[in-house]
């Protein structure tokens, strides 16, 4: 179920994507890249004029899954690595990377590439070498060793399609944009984003409270066979571990999960410009899977919560594991050992999409079949408290600014 926004922006997306002849060597515009650049620029002002309810099912929202409390784990740490990465920028820098906690700036991101979305705050391309350090200081205070890894990697995937298509307007490694949204504080609402290819963190803070969705993570490739990078890999875990859940299941709980046998070039729904998606749960429900199933699907869950600093990952971990009865794992594609496919978990707190598209910055790859050398996946907050709206309504409510 979508509104006109949302149409627009899928239909903009599939224009986009199915043509893709201008991502070759492009060092400067053309016509046909300005007029994609617009069309994404109208699709996102069509979707921010919604206002933000959440992803929810069409039995409406959920109230009263995300409390105010205390986790016990600090927040000290990324407060001062925000701080001293907010010293570091010129005044220039500054504003255009600071925002209101509760500015529409939050919602302004894409996993596009950079020559057709435009991006605000300043990008680690534009920072001098201490200004990267903190930077990089405040990703490092904020993720975990694993996730931190995983988003270097990202960005090196992204110098390898630069390689591929020589193309520096789009791709490279430096192009990803930090802004920080209110102020760093051990009380107050603040938090930061880090937007660019394949690789969005939106990172809310509330006391020692973190939520961090919507995060996209992705590749084109996710492993690497050449270049200044040769060797890298991403999401492989993510993949098989998956698959390795599905081919577990008897043939009646894979008639539960397998909701489409046919895959898509995309399937991925819960995409940038669709914070209000009304999407039910479908697939199997985990009160029907055997102990060493849920164990395994708890396991893949915490592959991608594992992604944040580690005493909020079990934060995170614990929310979901009070909802695992409503948990819920869906499949599109085969389950051969090298089938491509799209799967997704869904509980009232946590929803993670894993996709494998067709290929776009990659010119040797057959047009319009999706592959596994082109890897999206979206983590979301359903129910209200994506970008940590839910927490930032009930300390606006309590504290009024």
């Amino acid at each position: 179920m979508c509104n006109r926004s949302q149409r627009l922006f899928v239909c903009v997306l599939l224009t986009i994507f199915a043509g893709c002849s201008f991502a070759v060597a492009q060092t400067d515009y053309s016509e046909e890249l300005l007029q994609v650049k617009r069309r994404f620029a109208d699709a996102e002002i069509a979707a921010l004029s919604e206002v933000y309810q959440g992803i929810e099912t069409d039995s409406g929202r959920r109230s009263g899954l995300f409390p105010l409390l205390q986790t016990g784990v600090s927040t000290g740490p990324v407060v001062e690595a925000a701080k001293t990465f907010l010293r570091t920028l010129t005044p220039a820098q500054k504003i255009k990377t600071v925002f209101s906690v509760d500015d529409s700036e939050w919602r302004k991101w894409s996993n596009v590439d950079n020559g057709i979305y435009v991006r605000q705050g300043t990008s680690l391309e534009e920072m001098n070498t201490a200004q990267k350090q903190d930077a990089i200081g405040l990703m490092s205070e904020s993720l975990s060793a694993k996730g931190l890894e995983l988003s270097f990697n990202i960005m090196k995937m992204d110098q390898t399609l630069r390689e591929i298509n020589d193309s520096i307007l789009e791709y490279g490694e430096e192009k990803y944009f930090f802004t920080v949204m209110g102020l760093p504080s051990a009380d107050e609402p603040w938090g930061w984003q880090l937007d660019g290819h394949h690789l969005i963190i939106n990172y809310f803070v509330m006391g020692d409270q973190v939520v961090v969705t919507p995060m996209f993570l992705g590749g084109e490739p996710v492993v690497t066979k050449s270049g200044k990078y040769k060797g890298n890999e991403i999401l492989q875990d993510e993949q098989n571990q998956a698959l390795a859940l599905l081919q577990s299941l008897d043939r009646e709980q894979r008639a539960a999960a397998v909701i489409q046998s046919a895959k898509s070039p995309e399937n991925m729904l819960a995409v940038a410009g669709r914070d209000n998606l009304i999407l039910n749960y479908a697939g199997i429900v985990a009160t029907e899977l055997s102990t060493e199933q849920k164990d395994q699907l708890v396991s893949l869950i915490r592959l991608f919560a594992g992604n944040i600093r580690e005493g909020h990952a079990e934060v995170r971990m614990n929310e979901v594991l009070q909802h695992l009865d409503n948990t819920w794992f869906a499949w599109v594609g085969g389950n051969s050992d090298d089938a491509v496919f799209y799967y997704r978990i869904h509980s009232p707190v946590i929803l993670i999409e894993f996709d494998h598209q067709r290929p776009v910055g990659m010119p040797n790859l057959a047009r319009g079949i999706p592959t596994r050398q082109h890897t999206h996946v979206m983590v979301r907050t359903p129910n209200g408290n994506d970008y940590g709206k839910d927490l930032l309504r009930q300390h606006l409510e309590a504290h009024p600014h």
